[in-house]
């Protein structure tokens, strides 16, 4: 009999699917990072570049020509690849159901990016809309914990003895 207040130990699968929830956890954390700082990047860089005057092939091909030899541009879409490559990882090793939505999060990372480093104002109804964002992905993250926990054993079958 375990002492009260004694948590039983893990068990080494539990222990196994911990860490690799964490590491999926991470992998998307550094992911989100890089995708904010793209886009970051690319705002400045289209800044920098001004607005379409028209949607002319002209027009067009100036735009173009512009982002592709503006550092802010080329840089934003460096991040944005790195954050390719971490969303190629995540999708190897988890379930699209459970990864997909989490990169809604990039929301929140690209809302504070915003305000800290674009000046932005953001809205109490936007604010809203981060704050359900979060808990959503709480929802999926907690459903995915759930999916890895081993249900209860099966009753064994009863025995009827005979006289």
């Amino acid at each position: 009999m375990r002492p009260t207040g004694v948590a039983p130990k893990m068990r080494w699968s539990q222990a196994i699917a911990t860490n690799f929830m964490i590491r999926l956890l991470l992998i998307l954390l550094i992911g989100l990072t890089f995708e904010s700082t793209g886009v970051v990047l690319l705002k400045k860089g289209m800044t920098q570049i001004g607005d379409l005057n028209g949607v002319t092939v002209a027009e067009i091909f100036r735009v173009c020509k512009s982002g592709a030899t503006n550092p802010q541009i080329l840089l934003g879409v460096f991040f944005e690849a790195l954050f390719f490559v971490c969303l190629l990882i995540l999708m190897a090793r988890s379930d699209i159901s459970f990864l997909w939505p989490l990169t809604g999060l990039s929301f929140v990372f690209a809302t504070f990016a915003a305000i800290w480093f674009l000046d932005e104002r953001v809205s109490a109804v936007r604010w809203i809309g981060v704050f359900l964002i979060v808990i959503g992905a709480a929802f999926i993250s907690y459903s995915q914990q759930v999916k890895g926990k081993p249900g209860p054993p099966a009753s064994a079958p009863s025995q009827v003895m005979e006289k």
